[in-house]
């Protein structure tokens, strides 16, 4: 009974020591941007690395879902530009409604996601391959269907206000942030209370085990994709009224980021492990290492380099994690 109570027990310890020491990084660093830069630690710039989190943190909360059952999503960051797109085709092109506009772009980043799904599940196509297959097919329809320009939303006000307004009153706290918190307990409830969240651990932990014990493993994982693109369709509304347009343009290197804010929150590239927590430590890391080093007036190549470094110094420490289990 000792023999199996004790392995658990000390894999408990080892998940949650990781995202401690991720949760001590980020302190780490805004303590010491803070002492480096006196622009650093104030309540604008702080906002700004909220914002900038909002859009990772989204992204990063589909692709976590995805990495669990050991896959991957390369197509995230353009399925968000096409759904930007698609909202603003129905908004500024057609004159719908706005709600209609953010349905449009939530439906967008779903149908791009169970195509994935299908592909990788029904066609047995690598993760790799079918996802990077989508991220080329989501940059030309956004080019196509935008004409290669960008499409603004200054006839309507109200969109904006879903990433820039507030609604809390007298707390300057943009609606932004206030969706990525949202979406982020929804997404921990969905992960940790719900049949779809043990199946996906469970797709990454043995897919075959989960096969022979009578699941329908493909169902299950293009449910999972499906997930992954609604949350990038969401990222997509944030990051278009947030920057007032949608811009066809926009969106590849994204999901590096979003990968990246996953994996340093301690989600596994090998599958099974993986808590919305860390993702959203993870993503806020990367955002204030991105901020800080701006501020210092570090060249973007140099923050580019660093953000590769801290990303493989990641899944290191998850080999040699994964090897003491």
């Amino acid at each position: 009974m000792e023999t199996t109570v004790a392995p658990k027990r000390s894999m408990l310890r080892s998940d949650a020591m990781q995202r401690l020491l991720a949760f001590g990084a980020l302190i780490l660093l805004f303590v010491v941007f803070s002492i480096a830069s006196p622009y650093f630690f104030t309540f604008d710039n702080v906002i700004g690395i909220f914002l900038a989190t909002a859009v990772n943190g989204l992204l990063a909360l589909g692709v976590t879902f995805v990495i669990i059952t050991g896959g991957i999503d390369l197509s995230i960051g353009t399925v968000m530009t096409l759904a930007s797109v698609m909202a603003g085709v129905f908004i500024t092109f057609w004159g719908l409604p706005v709600p209609l506009g953010v349905l449009a772009g939530l439906v967008t980043g779903a149908l791009c996601g169970l195509v994935n799904g299908v592909i990788i599940a029904k066609l047995n196509m690598p993760p790799f391959v079918a996802t990077l297959g989508m991220l080329y097919v989501a940059k030309g329809l956004s080019l196509v269907i935008s004409g290669l320009k960008p499409i603004y939303f200054d006839e309507t006000p109200a969109y904006r206000t879903i990433a820039m307004g507030s609604i809390v009153p007298g707390i300057e706290i943009p609606n932004a942030v206030l969706v990525l918190f949202g979406a982020a307990i929804i997404a921990s409830l969905v992960l940790t209370q719900t049949v779809l969240g043990r199946y996906t651990f469970a797709l990454g932990s043995n897919e075959e085990a989960t096969r022979l014990s009578g699941v329908n493993t493909g169902t299950w994982k293009i449910i999972v994709y499906t997930l992954g693109g609604l949350f990038a369709g969401l990222a997509g509304v944030v990051v278009s009224a947030r920057i007032n347009s949608a811009q066809p343009s926009l969106g590849q290197g994204y999901e590096l980021d979003a990968i990246a804010a996953a994996v340093i929150g301690g989600t596994s590239l090998s599958g099974g492990e993986g808590t919305i927590l860390g993702t959203i430590i993870g993503a806020f890391i990367i955002s204030t290492l991105n901020n800080g080093l701006r501020i210092l007036s570090v060249p973007q190549e140099w923050q580019i380099v660093i953000t590769g470094v801290i990303l493989i110094l990641a899944v290191y420490l998850d080999i040699i994690r994964r090897r003491q289990k």
